[in-house]
Order: structure tokens, then sequence, then C-alpha cells
């Protein structure tokens, strides 16, 4: 594998230096305001590129959607910002139609869903019918209204938050909504060095920590989608491609899981990994991107059996022995 791999760095000529340029400049932009959570920018930007959506889960005050709102900060495009609740209904997201006396005709008023970058906040409060509501448009990048259909500029991504604490007044997300988001990202409390740079930054200005105008724009629109089609030309070997389906295979036949991943996920892990390496600034892929990114692809789209929740037992746990188990491609 590893002469593949020599001959694929020769082969692609692609230089992703200006990829990994825009990218840490992005983070340099977000560490103005944002202190940690390293991890959860790296994967915004893999999926941003990967052109995935992310569900992002957390207790509050962790800066799950301050991290989200500067991220779309970073790039010149428009973003919206949708709070779910109880009585959100989906018309409050796609649009709907007014009726003109004057024309006696109907015209259709978009919703704040039509945006390049869309936050969800709390996505889990609003009710089943609205969030069924963003099956069609997460997958295909268009609505469908009174017969006509209304596609959405590229690039399109939805970053949603949730609480996992919180259940009264909540609607857990069905299978097949988790499902059309590529990553699901925990994020947990700061380390002891972060809390203290927090405060230290609160206790020098609290103005400075929360002048979000700071953060300026690194990408285009256009620029944006050159660097999503730099991404697809990053090499995946062969044996990779099989590394993927074994390890996805064995989500459907372990006996610690209810429902394995559908090929959607392969989908997910292998569009993530080539993402991840090209934010690494190489051209091809290797094993170690497929063994990071398995857990924030998969924990989402498993099920345990009742008698491995009764135990304790976590996604990741089973999901870490599952990538164990299979034999990694050398």
């Amino acid at each position: 594998m590893q002469e593949d791999l020599l001959t694929a760095t020769q082969e692609n000529k692609t230089d992703y230096t200006a990829l990994r340029t825009a990218t840490e400049r992005i983070k340099q932009e977000l560490r103005q305001i944002i202190v940690g959570q390293e991890k959860l920018i790296e994967l915004l930007l893999v999926a941003m590129l990967a052109e995935g959506h992310v569900l992002i889960e957390g207790v509050p005050g962790i800066a799950k959607t301050l991290t989200a709102k500067l991220l779309a900060r970073t790039v010149q495009v428009d973003f919206s910002r949708i709070q779910f609740t109880p009585d959100l209904m989906p018309s409050d997201v796609l649009g709907t139609s007014v009726f003109h006396p004057g024309s006696a005709t109907f015209e259709y008023k978009q919703g704040p869903i039509f945006a390049n970058i869309v936050l969800i906040d709390e996505i889990n409060r609003a009710p089943a019918k609205t969030q069924a509501s963003l099956f069609e448009v997460m997958e295909e990048q268009h609505i469908t209204h009174d017969g006509r259909v209304y596609p959405l500029a590229a690039p399109f991504v939805v970053l949603a938050t949730q609480n996992p604490i919180e259940q009264e007044g909540t609607y857990r997300l069905p299978e097949a909504q988790l499902d059309r988001f590529m990553f699901k990202v925990l994020v947990d409390y700061p380390s002891l060095e972060e809390e203290v740079a927090i405060l230290e930054l609160q206790h020098k200005g609290a103005a400075l920590r929360k002048d979000l105008e700071r953060v300026q724009p690194v990408l285009s629109a256009a620029q944006l989608l050159e660097l999503r089609k730099a991404v697809q030309a990053v090499h995946l070997d062969r044996k990779l491609i099989e590394y993927i389906a074994q390890i996805i295979g064995e989500t459907r036949v372990n006996r610690s899981l209810y429902l394995g991943a559908s090929p959607r996920a392969s989908i997910a892990l292998l569009n993530s990994a080539k993402a991840m390496a090209a934010l690494r600034g190489r051209g091809f892929v290797t094993p170690e991107e497929v063994q990071e990114l398995a857990p924030v692809v998969l924990r989402h789209r498993i099920l345990l059996t009742p008698e491995r929740e009764m135990e304790g037992i976590t996604p990741d746990e089973v999901i870490k022995q599952i990538v164990q188990k299979i034999e990694v491609p050398r």
C-alpha cells in the first residue's frame, strides 16, 4: 500500500497548500473569540469541505452555537439562524405561499432555510412534522412547494445543535433524520487550562469576547466550491475503500447492535476522510483518517441492543471494538 500511496502522490498534481492555508486562516479568525474547541472546529471544516451537515451535541454554555455562528462569518455566504421551538411549523422553515388579492395569485415567500449556511438551534425542540420538513432539503438541496421545485444555491450546509440532558419539551430525532447528518460531534466541557483562559479573556475585557465583528471572512462561496473540487481529487486506495466497506458491514452483523449503518454512512466516511486528508495538506487518504472519523460518522447511525444499553455500553465503545477488529490495510 505504501507503493500505491507514492504513485498516487506523484499522479495527483493538485496543490493542497491553498486549501490548508485557507483553513488555517479560518482557525486563526475563530481563535480570536473561541477558546479551545479545536476538534469541533476541525470537524466542522471537514464537513464543510465534504459537503456534509453536522449535528453538534453538548450541554448549554460550551460555545456550540457561537462556534457555528463564527464559522459562518469566515465565509462570505448567506447565513441564517433558526431557533427550533415546540410551536414551530414547517412553513416557518421552508416558506409559504402569500395571496395577492389584486392579481388573485399566490407568491412563494422563501423561508430561512434558503441560505448557504443554516444554524438550527436546539433541533430536537421542534415537533416531528417540522423536523421532517428538513428531509428533502438536507439530502437533495431543493424544496418542492405546490408542485414546483426550488433549488438552493451551493454551498449548502446545515449545522444543528441539541442538548443531551434536557428531555422535557423535546422530540427525539428519527433515524432517517439523523442519517442525513454526516457527523454527530459530542462537545465536552473545556479543560482546566481552557477554562482559565476563558476567565482571563472575560476579566480583561468582556466586550472583546463579544465583539464578533473582529472575525473577518476568509473565503468566498466560489472559493469554497473550488476547495471542494480539490477534495474530490484526493486519492483513495482500493484497499482503503474495502476497509471502509468492511467497517460499515461489520455494524450490520455485530451482536451488540440492533441497527447497523447504511450505505450513506460508507459514502460519508469516504468523503470526510478525503476532506480531512486535504485539510492536513495531503493528496491521499491513510487508514488513520478512516479510524479517526469512524466514531463521528457512525455514532448516530447505529442502535445498541437493549441488553447492551442496560449494561451501560456506549455506541463509541462498540465502534472502537469494530475498528480494532478489522485488519488495517498495509
